[in-house]
């Protein structure tokens, strides 16, 4: 049987011991919440750039039926400056092109990020299996 002294004592580490957990906790709980945010923001990012690339598509498909001849007319800012065919298709390709690498590097990203949730709810989790075992 343990005497007062050595309870006291094992409850005075205890403590800091506790004040650890719960700092390391939250500090776990705030990287997931905005991790979480990151990926919210990558899959916006994505949804709206497959939507430029298909603005793009759609622009390239209508422009292709037309004759070489006809003037066409680029939107800048209030300005219409006119564009060869050529031009304007070179234009949507590289957007397109464009798009579809900016995508791939949110995709990777994305991917990264949900790795970092899992890990940081498998560190919460362990944490607190732990801390119930003592």
């Amino acid at each position: 049987m343990r005497s007062l002294c050595t309870w006291a004592a094992l409850l005075k580490m205890a403590a800091p011991v506790d004040l650890e957990l719960k700092k390391a906790f939250s500090e776990l709980q705030v990287k997931m919440i905005d991790t979480q945010q990151k990926v919210k923001l990558a899959d916006l990012q994505i949804d709206q750039l497959t939507r430029v690339q298909k603005l793009a598509k759609v622009t390239h498909k209508e422009i292709s039926t037309l004759s070489d001849d006809t003037p066409l007319y680029e939107g800048v800012g209030r300005m219409f400056i006119l564009q060869s065919k050529e031009e304007i298709n070179d234009q949507l390709t590289e957007k397109q092109k464009t798009a579809q690498e900016k995508i791939k590097e949110l995709e990777q990203k994305k991917v990264y990020l949900e790795r970092s949730v899992k890990e940081a709810e498998d560190n919460i989790r362990e944490m607190l299996l732990s801390r119930r075992a003592q």
